[in-house]
């Protein structure tokens, strides 16, 4: 079958889960990137591996400090990997939740805990396929699309204050 520009491409998609999260079975964790993965765009791309890491604080923390020279453990960290084959119209990444600092975010923002790890797997998908929010520009498109497909699923705007 030939994938046209309307299709979402195919998705590779491992979960690891370095705690106990009976909140996030696999089941949920796929709804989520796969609808970003219908909304977003994936530049042509034809197929998309991720592997999503539920990790503690202290793995949390060591990944931040590691890769991002920052000590703490913080939400979600996404990486994302260079086709090794240059022109290759296949996206990979990581994305690693920290779900301890999810669900304390989640009590201080007043938000239910599935509701903020939704946003923060659709955000984290949303850097493995290369989005950005470091210019102004980047984020306000960013966040629309985020809360674009959020709200398909009946999710607030995460952003509203």
């Amino acid at each position: 079958m030939t994938k046209t520009a309307s299709q979402p491409p195919d998705l590779s998609l491992s979960i690891q889960y370095a705690v106990d999260t009976p909140q996030l079975p696999r089941w949920r964790l796929r709804r989520w990137v796969q609808g970003a993965l219908v909304q977003a765009d994936t530049n042509g791309a034809m197929q998309v591996s991720l592997t999503i890491r539920l990790v503690d604080k202290a793995e949390g923390r060591a990944l931040n400090q590691a890769y991002r020279h920052k000590d703490y453990a913080t939400n979600v960290l996404t990486f994302h990997y260079d086709p090794v084959m240059p022109g290759s119209n296949h996206i990979m990444g990581d994305i690693v939740i920290c779900t301890p600092v999810v669900e304390d975010q989640a009590k201080e923002q007043g938000k239910t805990y599935l509701h903020h790890a939704a946003h923060l797997v659709v955000h984290g998908t949303l850097h493995a396929l290369g989005y950005d929010h470091q210019e102004n520009i980047q984020a306000q498109a960013m966040e629309a699309l985020e809360t674009a497909i959020l709200a398909r699923w009946g999710i607030a705007d995460p952003y509203e204050t």
